[in-house]
């Protein structure tokens, strides 16, 4: 290979390497779907919360809206996420029905690194 070959060579790897490191992947489109139900959702099944986990933040189960009835879904452990707060799911008074807040994690605002 001559010295010119192996310049463009080192050149062109050095644009992919560089143009794969800088390119980041387009956002995802996220949906959501908002459902009002005229019932009043059934009150909270008991669960045992187990012990506190290192890392983990406990989701407690909730009533859902499946299949044209509420559906209950269990409590399960969420890897914690540094800086922010679970909000669990809730369903709130809406005109003359009800509609579910989804979980979701919000920034505490508390939280300094």
């Amino acid at each position: 290979m001559t010295t010119l070959t192996r310049t463009l060579a080192a050149v062109a790897a050095l644009g992919l390497a560089v143009g794969a490191a800088s390119y980041t992947p387009p956002a995802t489109a996220r949906e959501y779907v908002s459902v009002t139900v005229s019932n009043r959702p059934p009150p909270p099944r008991f669960e045992r919360v187990p012990p506190p986990r290192a890392g983990y933040v406990w989701a407690p189960g909730y009533w859902n809206w499946a299949g044209g009835r509420y559906v209950w879904v269990g409590g399960h452990w969420y890897a914690g996420r540094p800086g922010y707060v679970y909000r669990p799911p809730a369903w709130r008074p809406y005109g003359r029905g009800w509609r579910i807040e989804r979980e979701t994690w919000y920034r505490d605002p508390h939280w300094h690194r």
